[in-house]
């Protein structure tokens, strides 16, 4: 029988309404009764109720992910039926399902997975529907790889065998991934290529023919080779500071749409002929501004639909007529709204459409084009309440060298902006970059009164390679520089308190944030490390095999540790010898099985606070890697991260805590005094 749908967060509601007499006495000048409501943690970070919605090939049905037993799983109802009638397809008990996608003839959904966030990812099948007429019900999923300690990855879904898979596997050498097609039905998997020639992706065409290779040299150049039938010749080169990638076939698989770099600092799109080699040049920004951040590609023409760029937002250009009007026409109902397209039909009749803003974290919907209808399907995070988010602005400073830095700034609502206290937000990579939208920690920090800069410093990614390479050799140094001219300037425009800022990051962001309180001890007053190395030397020493031809390139935007001054280098710009010099409280935030930033990064500098009486709070979840993926550890690390700044910077807090949020925290909370020094 279908499943009634889930309830509203009631039990939240009910919260929310309490917890607002709750909050932190003292927040600044200004008094509290002018904020918004406090909006309750679950809202913002708890188990989601919906999400990930695509229409199968066939436009027969629509696939969802949705929570089954309390683990997120893979739903599907037909399409034409309410989503009270989907019903789930997976049983996930162990971690939830974070993406999917169709088999080219609907006959198969397929996802990945890993055991506790260790990203040795298998491949698993589905088959929703047997039969154009049979019931969706519940089924265990096939697991195709079956391997152990082994990271699968997908190369190719053609559309010319849609029983077959092209994939890469490192069973053989954890370093460099073997090709195989791997047949949906059975499970058959046939090795195609064993990888000696250090390829670190296989390109197909559209009628699943294997017809480039990307090889990584050990310059950490990066060629693009044609496979022959017995060699691999190499026809396009971009070096280690540059970008070049294929990214799919034109209509009649003559040449291969490819992005990048090579002559000139923005991105752009060009057809690369793999007999000649020779580039013809398709597109780039027409404001020469930014990288080319991506391209909608037809399935029926192979021809480009649409291109998108993200400056401060996002901007389109649209290269088909009829689908420009359609987008026009979606614009026009959807104003102030940036639109993604997420999934199509076959035939390109239907689609599903994401759209969102900085106060709307998302409404999908069914977009038929040939009957120009629009019908949404469900609005993501429903509970929370959207008149209590907040804009986030855009902004642009001068770093200390002068380099001009693009940045967001997220302000409380209902206070003046004047003598805030300041969270600093740098984003992960860092070879990325933020970019305007909805974005949760945000809005849970300027909900809780708290100002919050969300600086693309150099190094950041879509401004071109200048940008990017301004980055090089500097971890720790001109990076840091561009979030401390940040505060700065806020500081100087009397928007924010200096006594009161706090740096909270992850990855990356959490190297930022133990640099930030080591090198510029009197800048902060607190900080969150979320996965973020403390020690550059061991760091490097310990990145995942697979990342092998990443390592070159790693090298020569951080330092090389097999050269004394590279060595030199990486000693100082690692927080771990020089945590003497930080003054202020810490929280460090691991998951246990981060191939990434291993667990060692953090409890190493865990170990090194305690020992020098710096006060620090550490949370190591066993089920976890690089970042969370469990609703409960989530609300587990927001509750104790709300606390942590409430305590030390005074903003508003939500007091009660759930029962099992609670008894969580306390499970992934672990005393200074028993982690073990670093060797």
């Amino acid at each position: 029988m279908p499943q009634a749908p889930l309830p509203p967060y009631v039990a939240v509601r009910r919260r929310r309404a309490a917890c607002e007499k709750q909050v932190s006495p003292r927040l600044g000048r200004y008094h509290l009764s002018s904020m918004p409501p406090i909006i309750d943690r679950n809202a913002l970070f708890g188990e989601i109720q919906i999400m990930g919605a695509h229409v199968s090939p066939d436009a027969k049905y629509m696939a969802v992910i949705k929570p089954h037993n309390g683990v997120r799983n893979i739903w599907v109802k037909r399409i034409a039926e309410p989503f009270s009638a989907a019903m789930p397809v997976t049983t996930e008990t162990r971690r939830p399902i974070p993406a999917y996608f169709w088999s080219r003839d609907a006959r198969y959904i397929l996802y990945v997975q890993d055991l506790d966030g260790d990203e040795n990812f298998n491949i698993y099948a589905i088959e929703p529907a047997k039969s154009s007429d049979a019931a969706v019900g519940t089924q265990n999923a096939r697991n195709l790889t079956g391997a152990v300690g082994v990271r699968a990855m997908i190369y190719s879904v053609p559309r010319a065998d849609p029983d077959v898979i092209y994939i890469g596997l490192n069973d053989r050498d954890k370093s460099w991934h073997d090709l195989y097609r791997l047949r949906l039905s059975t499970g058959e998997r046939t090795l195609l290529r064993k990888n000696t020639e250090r390829v670190a992706a296989w390109s197909f065409d559209n009628r699943g023919t294997l017809r480039l290779a990307s090889r990584t040299t050990p310059a950490g150049d990066t060629e693009i080779l044609r496979v022959d039938t017995d060699a691999l010749t190499p026809i396009y080169r971009c070096n280690v500071f540059e970008t070049c990638h294929a990214i799919g076939f034109d209509a009649d698989d003559a040449r291969a749409y490819i992005l990048t770099n090579k002559d000139s600092d923005l991105i752009s799109l060009a057809l690369l002929d793999p007999e000649s080699g020779e580039v013809t040049s398709v597109e780039s920004d027409p404001e020469r501004r930014v990288d080319l951040a991506s391209v909608l590609i037809s399935e029926v023409s192979r021809t480009p639909l649409a291109s998108f760029y993200i400056e401060d937002r996002l901007r389109a250009y649209c290269h088909d007529r009829a689908f420009e009007a359609d987008y026009g026409w979606l614009r026009e109902q959807l104003p102030d709204m940036e639109l993604h397209f997420t999934s199509r039909s076959r035939d390109e009749r239907l689609w599903t459409v994401f759209a969102c803003s900085d106060t709307e974290p998302g409404r999908t919907f069914v977009f038929d084009r040939t009957a120009r209808t629009l019908e949404l399907q469900y609005q993501l995070r429903e509970d929370i309440p959207r008149a209590a988010l907040v804009p986030m602005a855009t902004m642009r400073y001068g770093s200390m060298d002068g380099l001009e830095i693009p940045a967001y700034l997220t302000l409380p609502k209902g206070v003046p902006a004047e003598g805030l206290p300041l969270i600093v937000h740098p984003h992960g990579g860092p070879w990325a970059r933020d970019a305007w939208g909805y974005r949760p920690f945000p809005q849970f920090f300027a909900n809780r009164g708290y100002a919050v800069l969300q600086a693309n410093f150099r190094g950041s990614t879509g401004f071109g390679k200048t940008y990017v390479n301004a980055g090089n050799g500097q971890w720790g140094r001109g990076m840091q520089d561009d979030l401390t001219a940040g505060v700065e300037l806020l500081v100087r425009r009397g928007t924010v308190d200096p006594k009161r800022v706090a740096i909270v990051g992850a990855s990356y962001g959490g190297y930022a944030t133990l640099a930030g309180v080591a090198f510029t001890p009197d800048l902060y007053a607190a900080a969150v490390s979320i996965v973020g190395p403390s020690n550059l030397i061991t760091f490097l020493a310990s990145i995942p095999p697979y990342w092998e031809s990443f390592r070159r390139r790693l090298y020569t935007r951080i330092a090389d540790p097999n050269t004394p001054e590279g060595r030199k280098l990486l000693e100082s710009v690692s927080p771990l010898n020089f945590v003497g010099q930080i003054k202020v409280p810490l929280l460090v935030v691991q998951g246990a099985n981060d191939p990434r930033v291993p667990r060692r990064e953090s409890e190493q500098i865990v170990a090194a606070l305690r020992d020098h009486g710096i006060a620090v709070q550490y949370l190591l979840a066993p089920d976890e890697g690089h970042g969370f993926a469990h609703p409960i550890n989530n609300l587990a690390m927001i509750t104790a991260i709300e606390r942590f700044l409430g305590t030390h910077l005074g903003g508003r807090q939500q007091h009660d805590v759930p029962e099992d949020v609670q008894t969580r925290l306390n499970h992934l909370s672990v005393d200074p005094r028993l982690v073990a020094p670093a060797i």
